[in-house]
């Protein structure tokens, strides 16, 4: 069995219930658009056609930044990470978060774009 993979998102955690003063701080400090979605949750940073992309999230927990990894089998790249030293941490229904072995988080996640096949690593038997 076979699956892809590749980095996604460079996801900036922000810890508020508001993204705008964070969304107004990195659009001036990287001299790029911020847009922040109507529930107020997400807000895309430049444009976000370009590899790699960032994101602001509202979160709950200390701010911090984490990878995105977008894959076509999360369940399989669980499992060849984990092989690898990871842990995983928490398993919800659109994305497993995973922690290295170095203490850093990061999340599995679908395919983020109808660009998915391209620039991928292919992992399993060919």
């Amino acid at each position: 069995m076979t699956h892809r993979s590749r980095p996604g998102v460079f996801v900036i955690d922000c810890q508020t219930d508001d993204l705008s003063e964070a969304a107004a701080f990195w659009s001036a400090a990287l001299g790029e658009r911020v847009i922040v979605d109507d529930d107020g949750k997400y807000a895309r940073v430049g444009d976000y056609d370009r590899r790699p992309r960032m994101l602001l999230q509202a979160v709950e927990h200390p701010s911090r930044i984490h990878l995105d990894i977008e894959t076509d089998d999360r369940e399989a790249e669980a499992k060849r990470l984990e092989a690898a030293g990871a842990r995983r941490i928490e398993t919800r229904e659109r994305w497993i978060i995973m922690e290295a072995p170095s203490g850093h988080r990061f999340c599995l996640v679908g395919p983020q774009g109808d660009d998915f096949a391209e620039d991928t690593k292919m992992w399993g038997d060919a």
